[in-house]
């Protein structure tokens, strides 16, 4: 069980990884590059053998996501309430996205032809972002249930910030998915919240011994 525990919590941190970078970028208009890389590539682990092999096969890269996990399961703590609730309406989002094979097909299909153009630009250049932000408007922002993403206007308003939104937001579905295949389920956060916070906790220690 310790380790189904491990790679849920790890899914998780990456759910929150992406989430929380939605939230600094909507504030500030940054986000650190070694978490922003992560949560994007993500998007081409199409066929992971493991769970951390999805993230670049070292926690290091999911710190930024296990901190805000690790501050999220405490009680009480509300400094990331934007990241939780973009958390949730993600998990709602891949939900409904299960239900939708035909949907699931074409982001499949798409995300590969993303891969290859990553290949001869790079994973985080601004024409691969454009493209998956793209996929996001053109699938996920069909259902009647859409994220409100707050922050400062005048970073909102820039197109290649926007961009990054939604290409965020589908690494955060992607994150999702693994959460559930994986045997991630509501009720663990609920039920098994001080084994998933000590898990956290030696998680995010392992990724800070392997920080370069």
């Amino acid at each position: 069980m310790t380790d189904k525990l491990d790679n849920i919590c790890i899914a998780l941190a990456g759910l929150f990884q992406a989430s929380g970078l939605v939230e600094q970028i909507a504030k500030t208009g940054y986000v650190p590059s070694d978490a922003y890389r992560c949560s994007i590539e993500s998007l081409f682990a199409m066929d992971p053998p493991d769970t951390r092999s999805v993230y670049g096969h070292s926690l290091a890269n999911l710190t930024f996501g296990l901190e805000i996990l690790q501050e999220t399961l405490e009680p009480g703590n509300q400094r990331h309430k934007d990241a939780l609730r973009y958390s949730l309406g993600i998990l709602h989002l891949q939900r409904k996205l299960s239900a939708r094979k035909d949907m699931m097909g074409v982001l499949g299909t798409r995300l590969k032809q993303a891969a290859r153009q990553a290949e001869h630009f790079s994973t985080t250049h601004e024409n691969v972002v454009g493209n998956l932000a793209d996929l996001y408007k053109e699938t996920i922002s069909t259902f009647r249930f859409r994220i409100q993403v707050t922050g400062d206007h005048d970073y909102l308003q820039q197109a290649r910030i926007a961009n990054q939104v939604r290409a965020l937001l589908l690494a955060g579905i992607r994150s999702a998915t693994l959460w559930r295949q994986i045997g991630g389920s509501r009720w663990q956060l609920l039920f098994k919240r001080r084994k998933m916070a000590a898990t956290v906790d030696r998680l995010l220690r392992e990724a800070k011994a392997n920080l370069p």
